[in-house]
Protein backbone atom coordinates (compact mmCIF):
# COMPACT_ATOMS: atom_id res chain seq x y z
CA UNK A 1 0.00 0.00 0.00
CA UNK A 2 1.24 3.77 -0.70
CA UNK A 3 2.93 5.13 2.24
CA UNK A 4 1.40 8.09 4.36
CA UNK A 5 3.14 11.10 4.89
CA UNK A 6 3.80 10.53 8.12
CA UNK A 7 5.82 7.24 6.38
CA UNK A 8 7.74 9.49 4.27
CA UNK A 9 8.08 11.89 7.14
CA UNK A 10 9.57 9.72 8.97
CA UNK A 11 12.37 8.19 6.49
CA UNK A 12 13.24 12.14 5.48
CA UNK A 13 13.80 12.44 9.28
CA UNK A 14 16.72 9.54 8.88
CA UNK A 15 18.13 11.10 5.70
CA UNK A 16 20.91 12.85 7.75
CA UNK A 17 22.08 9.67 9.34
CA UNK A 18 21.70 7.28 6.37
CA UNK A 19 23.79 9.55 4.10
CA UNK A 20 26.47 9.85 6.59
CA UNK A 21 26.39 6.51 7.23
CA UNK A 22 26.69 5.58 3.59
CA UNK A 23 28.76 8.30 3.28
CA UNK A 24 31.57 6.53 5.09
CA UNK A 25 31.02 3.46 3.91
CA UNK A 26 31.52 4.15 0.23
CA UNK A 27 34.08 7.14 0.59
CA UNK A 28 31.80 8.97 -2.06
CA UNK A 29 28.90 10.96 -1.19
CA UNK A 30 27.25 10.51 -4.87
CA UNK A 31 27.21 6.64 -4.34
CA UNK A 32 25.54 7.20 -0.86
CA UNK A 33 22.97 9.62 -2.26
CA UNK A 34 22.26 7.03 -4.62
CA UNK A 35 22.04 4.17 -1.89
CA UNK A 36 20.00 6.53 0.10
CA UNK A 37 17.35 6.57 -2.85
CA UNK A 38 17.34 3.05 -3.35
CA UNK A 39 16.69 2.43 0.80
CA UNK A 40 13.46 5.21 -0.03
CA UNK A 41 12.34 2.60 -2.86
CA UNK A 42 13.30 -0.27 -0.69
CA UNK A 43 10.99 1.60 2.22
CA UNK A 44 8.05 2.73 -0.29
CA UNK A 45 7.77 -1.27 -1.64
CA UNK A 46 7.91 -2.42 2.39
CA UNK A 47 4.90 -3.64 4.37
CA UNK A 48 5.61 -0.18 6.65
CA UNK A 49 2.88 -0.95 9.20
CA UNK A 50 4.41 -4.31 10.34
CA UNK A 51 7.90 -2.44 10.77
CA UNK A 52 8.40 -2.26 14.64
CA UNK A 53 11.49 -0.52 14.69
CA UNK A 54 12.10 1.73 11.47
CA UNK A 55 15.28 2.85 12.13
CA UNK A 56 16.87 -0.30 12.55
CA UNK A 57 15.06 -1.29 9.53
CA UNK A 58 16.18 1.57 7.30
CA UNK A 59 19.88 1.17 8.82
CA UNK A 60 19.63 -3.25 8.04
CA UNK A 61 18.79 -2.15 4.19
CA UNK A 62 21.01 0.66 3.96
CA UNK A 63 23.92 -0.94 5.39
CA UNK A 64 23.60 -3.90 2.78
CA UNK A 65 22.95 -2.03 0.14
CA UNK A 66 26.69 -0.45 1.17
CA UNK A 67 28.04 -3.81 1.00
CA UNK A 68 26.93 -4.71 -1.91
CA UNK A 69 28.00 -1.67 -3.55
CA UNK A 70 31.48 -2.31 -1.87
CA UNK A 71 31.84 -5.50 -3.49
CA UNK A 72 31.15 -4.00 -7.18
CA UNK A 73 33.16 -0.88 -6.20
CA UNK A 74 36.31 -2.49 -5.68
CA UNK A 75 36.10 -4.56 -8.82
CA UNK A 76 35.73 -1.12 -10.38
CA UNK A 77 38.71 0.44 -8.83
CA UNK A 78 40.82 -2.44 -10.00
CA UNK A 79 40.34 -0.74 -13.67
CA UNK A 80 40.77 2.74 -12.25
CA UNK A 81 43.42 5.17 -13.47
CA UNK A 82 45.64 6.07 -11.18
CA UNK A 83 45.07 6.29 -7.43
CA UNK A 84 41.60 6.00 -5.96
CA UNK A 85 40.86 8.52 -3.07
CA UNK A 86 37.39 9.40 -1.56
CA UNK A 87 34.91 12.27 -2.38
CA UNK A 88 36.25 14.92 0.53
CA UNK A 89 33.40 17.00 1.83
CA UNK A 90 34.02 20.44 3.05
CA UNK A 91 33.33 21.91 6.63
CA UNK A 92 29.69 22.05 7.17
CA UNK A 93 28.53 19.18 4.73
CA UNK A 94 25.54 17.45 6.41
CA UNK A 95 26.91 14.31 4.94
CA UNK A 96 29.91 14.70 7.25
CA UNK A 97 27.23 13.43 10.19
CA UNK A 98 27.76 14.03 13.87
CA UNK A 99 31.33 15.03 15.52
CA UNK A 100 30.60 15.55 18.72
CA UNK A 101 33.16 12.73 20.03
CA UNK A 102 37.07 12.25 18.90
CA UNK A 103 35.69 8.59 17.74
CA UNK A 104 33.19 10.15 15.64
CA UNK A 105 35.41 12.67 13.99
CA UNK A 106 37.67 10.15 13.23
CA UNK A 107 35.50 7.93 11.17
CA UNK A 108 35.06 10.49 8.62
CA UNK A 109 38.57 12.06 8.95
CA UNK A 110 40.33 11.70 5.14
CA UNK A 111 42.74 10.11 6.17
CA UNK A 112 40.90 7.02 8.00
CA UNK A 113 38.53 6.91 5.11
CA UNK A 114 41.73 6.23 2.50
CA UNK A 115 42.96 3.73 5.34
CA UNK A 116 39.49 1.94 5.39
CA UNK A 117 39.87 0.65 1.44
CA UNK A 118 42.15 -1.98 3.24
CA UNK A 119 39.54 -3.22 4.98
CA UNK A 120 37.03 -6.15 3.83
CA UNK A 121 33.38 -4.80 3.65
CA UNK A 122 32.08 -6.30 6.27
CA UNK A 123 35.29 -4.75 8.70
CA UNK A 124 34.18 -1.62 7.14
CA UNK A 125 30.80 -2.23 8.39
CA UNK A 126 31.06 -2.79 11.52
CA UNK A 127 33.80 -0.19 12.52
CA UNK A 128 31.35 2.95 11.26
CA UNK A 129 28.32 1.32 12.87
CA UNK A 130 30.17 1.04 16.26
CA UNK A 131 32.69 3.83 15.91
CA UNK A 132 31.25 6.57 14.20
CA UNK A 133 27.06 6.07 15.50
CA UNK A 134 27.48 4.18 18.72
CA UNK A 135 25.76 0.88 17.52
CA UNK A 136 25.87 -2.14 20.28
CA UNK A 137 27.59 -5.24 19.10
CA UNK A 138 23.82 -6.79 19.36
CA UNK A 139 22.07 -4.42 16.78
CA UNK A 140 25.49 -4.77 14.62
CA UNK A 141 25.01 -8.34 14.69
CA UNK A 142 20.96 -8.13 13.66
CA UNK A 143 22.09 -5.42 11.07
CA UNK A 144 24.85 -7.68 9.06
CA UNK A 145 23.17 -11.15 10.36
CA UNK A 146 25.92 -11.93 12.23
CA UNK A 147 26.78 -13.34 15.51
CA UNK A 148 27.87 -10.74 18.32
CA UNK A 149 31.05 -12.74 18.84
CA UNK A 150 31.55 -12.50 14.69
CA UNK A 151 30.78 -8.55 14.95
CA UNK A 152 33.25 -7.79 17.75
CA UNK A 153 36.29 -10.23 15.98
CA UNK A 154 35.59 -7.78 12.92
CA UNK A 155 35.63 -4.71 14.88
CA UNK A 156 38.76 -5.39 16.64
CA UNK A 157 40.47 -6.12 13.40
CA UNK A 158 39.28 -3.24 11.72
CA UNK A 159 40.40 -1.42 14.83
CA UNK A 160 43.66 -2.79 14.37
CA UNK A 161 44.34 -2.34 10.59
CA UNK A 162 43.34 1.36 11.07
CA UNK A 163 45.21 2.10 14.19
CA UNK A 164 48.71 0.34 12.28
CA UNK A 165 48.35 2.73 9.60
CA UNK A 166 47.63 5.97 11.47
CA UNK A 167 50.03 8.44 12.00
CA UNK A 168 50.52 9.31 16.01
CA UNK A 169 50.47 12.42 17.88
CA UNK A 170 48.29 14.94 15.73
CA UNK A 171 48.33 18.51 16.48
CA UNK A 172 45.41 20.93 17.50
CA UNK A 173 43.57 23.00 14.98
CA UNK A 174 45.31 26.04 15.71
CA UNK A 175 48.70 24.24 15.34
CA UNK A 176 48.03 22.71 12.06
CA UNK A 177 46.55 25.89 10.46
CA UNK A 178 50.23 27.68 11.44
CA UNK A 179 51.74 24.46 10.19
CA UNK A 180 50.06 24.73 6.96
CA UNK A 181 50.61 28.13 6.37
CA UNK A 182 54.06 27.61 6.74
CA UNK A 183 54.00 25.18 4.25
CA UNK A 184 52.47 27.27 1.70
CA UNK A 185 55.00 30.11 2.09
CA UNK A 186 57.96 27.58 1.76
CA UNK A 187 56.29 25.84 -1.17
CA UNK A 188 55.36 29.05 -3.26
CA UNK A 189 58.93 30.54 -2.36
CA UNK A 190 60.35 27.08 -3.88
CA UNK A 191 62.91 26.24 -0.79
CA UNK A 192 62.82 23.12 -0.68
CA UNK A 193 65.21 23.01 2.42
CA UNK A 194 62.58 24.86 4.42
CA UNK A 195 59.84 22.28 3.13
CA UNK A 196 61.55 18.76 4.11
CA UNK A 197 61.77 20.32 7.69
CA UNK A 198 58.15 21.12 7.83
CA UNK A 199 57.75 17.00 6.38
CA UNK A 200 57.84 13.93 8.68
CA UNK A 201 60.75 11.56 7.37
CA UNK A 202 58.40 8.87 5.46
CA UNK A 203 56.35 11.80 4.29
CA UNK A 204 53.67 10.82 1.25
CA UNK A 205 51.51 12.96 -1.20
CA UNK A 206 48.92 11.06 -3.46
CA UNK A 207 46.94 12.63 -5.78
CA UNK A 208 43.56 11.12 -7.50
CA UNK A 209 43.07 12.89 -11.47
CA UNK A 210 40.41 9.75 -12.32
CA UNK A 211 42.16 10.20 -15.67
CA UNK A 212 40.56 13.30 -16.29
CA UNK A 213 43.42 15.33 -14.74
CA UNK A 214 47.18 14.59 -14.97
CA UNK A 215 48.15 12.29 -11.86
CA UNK A 216 51.09 10.63 -10.80
CA UNK A 217 50.14 6.58 -10.87
CA UNK A 218 51.97 6.44 -7.76
CA UNK A 219 52.85 8.19 -4.63
CA UNK A 220 55.95 10.91 -3.67
CA UNK A 221 57.32 9.04 -0.25
CA UNK A 222 59.88 10.58 1.58
CA UNK A 223 60.68 14.34 2.85
CA UNK A 224 62.91 14.99 0.29
CA UNK A 225 60.91 13.50 -2.81
CA UNK A 226 57.36 14.84 -1.54
CA UNK A 227 59.20 18.29 -1.03
CA UNK A 228 60.47 18.92 -4.60
CA UNK A 229 57.35 17.58 -6.01
CA UNK A 230 55.08 20.38 -3.61
CA UNK A 231 57.57 22.86 -5.23
CA UNK A 232 57.28 21.99 -8.39
CA UNK A 233 53.64 22.11 -7.87
CA UNK A 234 53.25 25.38 -7.05
CA UNK A 235 55.66 26.60 -9.74
CA UNK A 236 54.17 28.71 -12.14
CA UNK A 237 53.25 27.30 -16.03
CA UNK A 238 51.13 28.06 -18.34
CA UNK A 239 50.28 24.38 -19.49
CA UNK A 240 48.57 24.09 -15.61
CA UNK A 241 46.62 27.81 -16.15
CA UNK A 242 45.34 26.27 -19.61
CA UNK A 243 44.55 22.89 -17.74
CA UNK A 244 42.76 24.07 -14.81
CA UNK A 245 40.98 27.36 -16.97
CA UNK A 246 42.71 29.84 -15.43
CA UNK A 247 45.08 30.91 -12.25
CA UNK A 248 43.32 29.42 -9.28
CA UNK A 249 42.78 31.03 -6.06
CA UNK A 250 44.34 28.99 -2.92
CA UNK A 251 42.26 29.02 0.56
CA UNK A 252 42.87 27.69 3.23
CA UNK A 253 39.97 25.84 4.93
CA UNK A 254 38.80 22.30 6.22
CA UNK A 255 37.74 19.39 4.56
CA UNK A 256 36.42 16.19 6.60
CA UNK A 257 37.66 18.16 9.88
CA UNK A 258 41.15 18.53 9.03
CA UNK A 259 42.88 21.25 7.28
CA UNK A 260 42.87 21.74 3.79
CA UNK A 261 43.98 23.40 1.18
CA UNK A 262 41.11 24.47 -1.68
CA UNK A 263 41.75 25.67 -5.11
CA UNK A 264 38.79 27.61 -6.91
CA UNK A 265 38.77 28.90 -10.49
CA UNK A 266 35.70 31.21 -11.39
CA UNK A 267 33.92 29.92 -8.70
CA UNK A 268 34.67 26.03 -9.51
CA UNK A 269 36.48 23.90 -7.22
CA UNK A 270 39.37 22.11 -9.07
CA UNK A 271 41.48 20.79 -6.44
CA UNK A 272 40.95 19.55 -2.90
CA UNK A 273 44.37 18.84 -0.64
CA UNK A 274 43.78 16.99 2.49
CA UNK A 275 46.88 17.50 4.87
CA UNK A 276 47.49 15.07 7.39
CA UNK A 277 49.79 16.98 10.12
CA UNK A 278 51.29 15.24 13.17
CA UNK A 279 53.40 16.61 16.33
CA UNK A 280 56.74 15.46 14.05
CA UNK A 281 55.21 17.36 10.96
CA UNK A 282 53.30 17.22 7.81
CA UNK A 283 52.70 13.20 7.19
CA UNK A 284 50.51 13.04 4.02
CA UNK A 285 49.03 15.14 1.41
CA UNK A 286 46.29 13.14 -0.46
CA UNK A 287 44.64 15.62 -3.20
CA UNK A 288 40.90 15.20 -4.90
CA UNK A 289 41.52 16.82 -8.51
CA UNK A 290 39.01 14.51 -10.20
CA UNK A 291 36.44 16.90 -11.27
CA UNK A 292 33.74 14.16 -11.37
CA UNK A 293 34.60 13.98 -7.20
CA UNK A 294 34.48 17.93 -6.93
CA UNK A 295 31.11 18.60 -7.78
CA UNK A 296 29.90 18.59 -4.45
CA UNK A 297 32.62 20.77 -2.96
CA UNK A 298 31.89 23.29 -5.97
CA UNK A 299 28.37 23.37 -4.69
CA UNK A 300 29.14 23.87 -0.66
CA UNK A 301 32.01 26.62 -1.77
CA UNK A 302 29.37 28.27 -3.71
CA UNK A 303 26.77 28.48 -0.87
CA UNK A 304 28.99 29.59 1.71
CA UNK A 305 30.94 32.78 2.46
CA UNK A 306 34.76 32.68 2.32
CA UNK A 307 37.50 35.45 2.91
CA UNK A 308 39.70 36.68 -0.02
CA UNK A 309 42.36 33.67 -1.43
CA UNK A 310 45.78 33.36 0.05
CA UNK A 311 47.24 33.86 -3.10
CA UNK A 312 46.75 33.04 -6.88
CA UNK A 313 48.93 29.69 -7.84
CA UNK A 314 50.37 28.58 -11.45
Amino acid sequence: MPLTVQDVDRFEAARPRMEAIAYRLLGSASEAEDIVQETFLRWQHADVERIEVPEAWLTKVLTNLCLNQLGSARARRETYVGQWLPEPLLTGDPMLGPADTAERRESVSYAVLTLMERLSPKERAVYVLREAFGYSHREIAAILDLTEAAGQQLFHRAKKHLADGRARGEVDRAAARRVVEEFLAAATSGRTETLVKLLTADAVAVGDGGGKVPARTKAFEGAVAVAKFMRGLFKPARAKRALVGGSPEIHLTSANGGPAVVAVVDGRVVGVMCLEITADGIAAFRSQANPDKLRRATEAWAATEHGAPLFHAF
